[in-house]
């Protein structure tokens, strides 16, 4: 207990040493769009996919045609979020995209997923934020409530099954599933057969 103690003793706490990483840009963009979000984006019925498209697009995200995004989907800075098209951001997904986030076509991201591109160094004592871009290839399915983390690519046509926690790059046509997410079997479409 008491090495605890000292270790703690180690971390100054000192409000000059714990400058946000973000700019005043950042931070103001993600106000207004906290507020359009809120007043523009969240209310809105579930059918109204395209109108949603436009007022991402507006705060600079890259959206395909035909990209379902759901009213309670959670966005943290839209300039940094690219959807292909056809595909879904289903029922409070949350993209943390403080760096870019990049979901391919015909990709379904389920309920309650958290796709998460920054985390904190450990070893900075002022836990100094870390980022890494996240990419979701073409055809890919996140099931509910997975877990992604920052700098972590998920192949083309991969599953990562339901409750998963993925911290390690998902090969393409692989179906994997756990915490920590491991692989669980390749994929193959019926009256289909894989040669890669």
């Amino acid at each position: 207990m008491d090495l605890a103690c000292d270790k703690v003793d180690l971390v100054p706490v000192d409000a000059s040493k714990c400058l946000s990483a973000h700019s005043h840009k950042n931070r103001i963009g993600r106000l207004l769009w906290g507020i359009a979000w809120l007043c523009l984006f969240r209310p809105t019925p579930r059918f109204l996919y395209g109108w949603r498209r436009l007022v991402l697009r507006i705060f600079g995200a890259r959206i395909g045609r035909e990209a379902h995004i759901y009213p309670s989907v959670r966005i943290w800075a839209p300039w940094n979020l690219e959807v292909g098209e056809f595909s879904a951001l289903g029922h409070a997904v949350d993209c943390y995209c403080v760096a870019r986030i990049r979901v391919g076509a015909h990709v379904g991201i389920s309920q309650y997923s958290y796709l998460c591109s920054a985390s904190h160094d450990i070893s900075d004592p002022h836990l100094a934020l870390t980022s890494a871009p996240i990419t979701i290839e073409d055809g890919a399915w996140i099931a509910a409530d997975v877990f992604v983390g920052p700098g972590v690519r998920v192949g083309a046509g991969a599953v990562v099954g339901a409750r998963s926690s993925v911290f390690r790059n998902v090969e393409p046509w692989t179906v994997v599933c756990g915490n920590p997410a491991r692989f669980l079997k390749k994929r193959e479409l019926s009256g289909q057969t894989r040669t890669s």
